[in-house]
This record gives structure tokens, C-alpha cells and sequence, in this order.
């Protein structure tokens, strides 16, 4: 072996052993021997991996020996988490299809060469529906960076076109404060400076991005952020990402449809059981969303209070029903 092999051996058996090996395929001295040749054109002799086996596991990787050859058991994540987190870049919508495939191609080589023959659906990434914006990535990034360095943004937001294409409706500038995925969607949360108002805008939906030298607007001086940004209250008070002021909104609706109602808004209701099976909802959430959550579910769920939520679903109700005389 020569002097240079001797040097990379122990770094070219740790790469053999993950990218090869696990639990069902553990390898023996013979199939690395292999492999190193194959791989990496190392020469190695069988006692030299034994030695350098050995040396592995003294610096606390996790090797483990069978009678049929021994395989790395160490790794960043388990199979089932990979598989998760895959799936979650196929039905991101925010992520385009280019990015798609390079970010499960970085989680596929974490799993090994045998995890890749178990997620053989991640080659439909193309049929999945994605944004058309490729600075996403790039978005998030300069966002992060803004955040980080108390600045404000200023920006394009754009909407799409018949052409199916994204084109530039308005100019913004804002200060930024949080990023959130909701509805598979990351929205930016930031202050409307010309407007004066907190708004959420969508990541993919934001091009020619820019940090500012201004210093972003403190949150403490936004009004209904005095104290901070309340984190369960934004998860679960906006079904759609609306920035008006939550408030407490009474429904009824059947006993079976609470299944629905958690997934919407956690267990923090309130929940009283009436007559024939009929249950009332108290929430907290934003009017403006619940108007198109009560229009989107009303053959299942009747707001009661506030009134003004009331009469709105009731005027949008009519003018829809209008439409399909």
C-alpha cells in the first residue's frame, strides 16, 4: 500500500461503510476491499481494515460487527425521517421543481446507496404542482439576513398572470420579523411601512429583493405587538394568513365535524354539547379568514357571533348563490 493510500484509508473505509452499509447489508472484508478499489483505486489489505475498523469505533463511531461483516449504524437520520422529510420538499409548493430535485438528491445520499431504491417516487417531483420563482432560496436567505441585522426590505411582490407566468403587481417596503409555513406556503410576517400595518406576504410570490440601511421598525412599536409575537395565537387563530386583529367567534356545527375544527385550530376551543347531537364552538381567530373558512365549510358549520361576521358570510353566501342561479 502505498503511503498516500495509507494516509486517506481510514477516511475511504468510513465513506464505504456510509454509503454502503447498514443494518440488512453489512459488509465484509472482502466486499470493502472491493469497494475501496472500485471507488477510490486504494489498495488495502485485509488485516489493515481490520486495524482501521478497530480505530473507528476507539474514536466512537458506531460500527457494529456481525458474523456476516459489519456495517455503520451511526447516521444523521433514520430511514423513516428521511422519507419524511422528502415528501415534505415534493409537496412544498414553494419550492420549484429545479430546487426540488437538488435538495432530495443532499437528503437521498444522508440515507446511502440501499435507501436510494426505496424512494423511487421521488422522480415525480415534475408532476407536482411548484412555484415558478427560482430565487426563493435566494428570498429566504436575504430575508434571514435583514432579520438578523434589524433592517428593512424592500421588494416586488407579483401575482400570475393568464400566461401562468409571476408578474409584478407592487413595489413594498417593509420591515421583517418572522417567516412561517402555513397552508404549504412560507409567509413573510413584516410591518407595512407606507401602510402601517402588519401583512403577510408569500416567499415565492416576492422578486428583486433588497436590504435596506434602514433600521426596520421596532416590533414593540407595532400596534397588537406590544409584547411580542404570540406564536400559538398565530398558528392557530388564522386559518389563511391574515393580518386583522383575532377575535373570540361562536359556531355550531355537527358533533362528527370536530375532527375538522382541531385541524384547523388545535384543542384550545371551547366546546359545549346541545340538543340532537348539534355541538358550540368558541374560537379565536381572524374575522377575515374565517369569513372564507365559514363560506368553504358552510353546509357543515354556521357562525353565530360576532354579528358583523355574521352578516358578511351571509351578503358573500347570497352573491355566490346569485351567481349559479
Amino acid at each position: 500500500m502505498s503511503l498516500e493510500a495509507k494516509k486517506t484509508l481510514i477516511v475511504r473505509l468510513y465513506q464505504v461503510l456510509y454509503e454502503y452499509s447498514d443494518a440488512e447489508h453489512p459488509l465484509t472484508q472482502s466486499e470493502i476491499i472491493d469497494l475501496l478499489d472500485k471507488n477510490y483505486g486504494v489498495d488495502a489489505e485485509r488485516k489493515a481494515i481490520g486495524r482501521n475498523v478497530s480505530c473507528l469505533m476507539e474514536m466512537g463511531v458506531d460500527i457494529v460487527n456481525t458474523r456476516k461483516g459489519c456495517y455503520l449504524a451511526e447516521r444523521p437520520f433514520e430511514n423513516s425521517e428521511l422519507r419524511i422529510l422528502i415528501d415534505s420538499v415534493l409537496c412544498s409548493r414553494h419550492i420549484n421543481a429545479g430546487h426540488s430535485r437538488e435538495l432530495i438528491d443532499k437528503l437521498i445520499k444522508l440515507g446511502g446507496r440501499n435507501f436510494k431504491a426505496h424512494v423511487k417516487h421521488v422522480f415525480s417531483v415534475s408532476d407536482w404542482s411548484k412555484s415558478e420563482n427560482n430565487a426563493f432560496f435566494y428570498n429566504v436567505d436575504l430575508i434571514d439576513e435583514a432579520i438578523e441585522n434589524d433592517k428593512q426590505i424592500t421588494f416586488d411582490y407579483n401575482k400570475y398572470g393568464i400566461d401562468k407566468k409571476l408578474h409584478k403587481s407592487k413595489s413594498h417596503k417593509v420591515s421583517p420579523y418572522q417567516m412561517i409555513l402555513r397552508n404549504q406556503h412560507y409567509f413573510l410576517m413584516a410591518y407595512e411601512e407606507y401602510w402601517g400595518n402588519m401583512t403577510f406576504y408569500r416567499v415565492d410570490k416576492i422578486s428583486n429583493i433588497h436590504i435596506q440601511e434602514s433600521s426596520r421598525t421596532p416590533l414593540r412599536e407595532v400596534k397588537g405587538y406590544e409584547h411580542g409575537i404570540n406564536y400559538k395565537e398565530l398558528a392557530l387563530s388564522r386559518p389563511y394568513m391574515y393580518a386583522d386583529k383575532p377575535e373570540t367567534i361562536s359556531l355550531t356545527c355537527p358533533e362528527w365535524f370536530f375532527d375538522e375544527i382541531v385541524d384547523w385550530f388545535g384543542t384550545d376551543v371551547g366546546v359545549k354539547a346541545t340538543d340532537d347531537k348539534i355541538i358550540q364552538v368558541t374560537l379565536t381567530a381572524s374575522p377575515r379568514a374565517m369569513k372564507y373558512w365559514a363560506m368553504q365549510y358552510c353546509n357543515y358549520a354556521e357562525v353565530v357571533s360576532p354579528q358583523h361576521l355574521r352578516n358578511t358570510i351571509k351578503e358573500k353566501l347570497a352573491s355566490a348563490a346569485e351567481k349559479y342561479k
